[in-house]
């Protein structure tokens, strides 16, 4: 009889659940439930997702779980562990003149980036403390503790199922609130003070890579027995889901645009791009966000009239380069560069130019050098890049995967369609029960090798002045 582990993906979007095989990781069941949109969300939607997408008995046999959580939310709990406000999403930029302010209060960027790592951006968790203690201070004297997204529907699901008292985290998601070094391994209660005022603020328990938050001794949605994981940032678990290697970065083209690689210490990045992450294998994941990813192919779609297949043939007619077209896809501002007010621009257009084709090209093109700028910044903080990997909505696109290999210069590969946060975190369920972290096989297609066009080095050229003019 084979055991079975489940691994959640609370994300911006919707609650994904697989049920694997320990020893294989072969999906055996899976379920689904969608978030509320916006960018803040009463938790208690999580939990409504989470029942959802496990209704019918889809836990009941499954030994362990995990949970990998969008990174960066505040979630401000009372001393009853009940929620105070609804929680702050990582893309909620309100908090985008707070971070301003924290980084220069603790002396600028290197400060920051000696401290924890981490410079705050709108998105960092650090920076929406300092939002809740300016603009509602009531909120803030109710709060005793604060936890993020993965850590809340951990012990959500601890808590209903009779498990252990106490928020926990990882290390992993720990890393991206501001407040939690990942060289030093350790909050930093100063800056939770520079942030809030307070020193009494209470903080999750960081858990270690295959340590368990607990077991579940009664039966309802689990059953009575199952051991939960610490749970992680999805990034991490992303990473994790993949088994990630040195020398190989992974591009993440959902909702948001990330890059990141697995790494041997922790970076300090001074430009605030490179956020010094821990992974959750005790490791480091050095990364790089953007706001606009896959959502920039949607809204030139429904600029030029088409459906996404449709943006994908115009795409592929047109020649790289776009004939002379750039696009800077800030289309929601921008975390990095940090430009949360900034909104986008086509440049180089031309009554010969101006076509279908290279519009849609453009718009591919655009987006791609978004996240391809910072696998350039991962190179410049000493992080190996040897091949890349193309996850998320995105990269099924026919443009993308034809146009990527060009821009990258590096072997790229598409592993085949997964939930791969989710997979990450049921591995980590697997580790935490057995001891060990099992060998998961990941399947992946090599993309072409991209052609050496000099339009391509034109392209770049043509973006990083663009973006130079951006930054005045």
């Amino acid at each position: 009889m084979r055991t079975l582990v489940a691994g959640v993906d609370s994300s911006t979007q919707s609650c994904k659940v697989v049920v694997c095989d320990a020893a294989t990781g072969e999906v055996v069941r899976e379920g689904r439930a969608a978030h509320p949109d916006g960018t803040e969300v009463d938790p208690r939607h999580w939990w409504d997702a989470f029942e959802q997408a496990t209704a019918g008995g889809l836990l009941q046999d499954v030994q362990a779980l995990s949970v990998g959580g969008q990174q960066h939310g505040l979630c401000a709990l009372d001393d009853a562990g009940e929620v105070v406000r609804p929680a702050l999403l990582w893309n909620d930029t309100r908090s985008a003149g707070d971070a301003a302010d924290l980084v220069a209060e603790l002396g600028g960027a290197q400060a920051w980036a000696q401290a924890t790592g981490v410079v705050p951006l709108a998105a960092i968790t650090v920076s929406k403390l300092r939002w809740l203690a300016r603009h509602e201070p009531e909120q803030l004297g109710r709060t005793r503790t604060v936890v993020l997204p993965h850590d809340w529907l951990t012990g959500q699901i601890l808590a209903r199922h009779g498990g252990p008292a106490g928020w926990t985290t990882d290390r992993g998601d720990a890393s991206g609130t501001g407040y939690w070094s990942a060289a030093d391994g350790d909050y930093q209660p100063d800056l939770l003070e520079l942030a809030t005022g307070r020193r009494d603020l209470e903080v999750p328990r960081v858990l270690g890579p295959a340590e368990p938050a607990g077991t579940a001794t009664n039966q309802a949605l689990l059953g009575a027995g199952t051991l939960v994981g610490a749970g992680t940032g999805d990034n991490m678990a992303a990473a994790l889901g993949l088994g990630l290697e040195p020398g190989e970065a992974v591009i993440s083209l959902g909702t948001s645009g990330t890059a990141f690689a697995r790494h041997t210490g922790p970076t300090q990045d001074a430009l605030g791009e490179v956020a010094s992450y821990a992974d959750a294998t005790g490791g480091f994941l050095p990364l790089l966000c953007t706001l606009n990813a896959a959502r920039v192919l949607s809204a030139g779609a429904r600029m030029l009239g088409v459906d996404l297949e449709g943006l994908e043939q115009l795409a592929l007619a047109a020649p790289a380069g776009s004939g002379g077209l750039t696009l800077l896809p800030y289309l929601d501002g921008e975390r990095t560069p940090n430009l949360p007010t900034a909104t986008g621009t086509l440049s180089g257009m031309t009554r010969a130019n101006l076509t279908p084709e290279n519009l849609a090209r453009a718009v591919v093109e655009g987006m791609l050098l978004n996240v391809v700028a910072g696998v350039d910044s991962l190179r410049r903080e000493g992080v190996a890049v040897e091949r890349v990997h193309l996850i998320g909505g995105a990269a099924r696109s026919g443009a993308v995967r034809a146009v990527a290999p060009a821009l990258l210069g590096v072997p790229v590969t598409v592993p085949e369609p997964g939930e791969y946060v989710a997979l990450g975190a049921a591995r980590q369920a697997a580790w935490a029960l057995t001891g060990e972290l099992p060998d998961w096989p990941v399947e992946v297609t090599e993309l072409p090798a991209g052609a050496q066009d000099p339009q391509v080095g034109e392209l770049r050229a043509r973006y990083a002045g663009l973006l130079a003019t951006m930054h005045g």
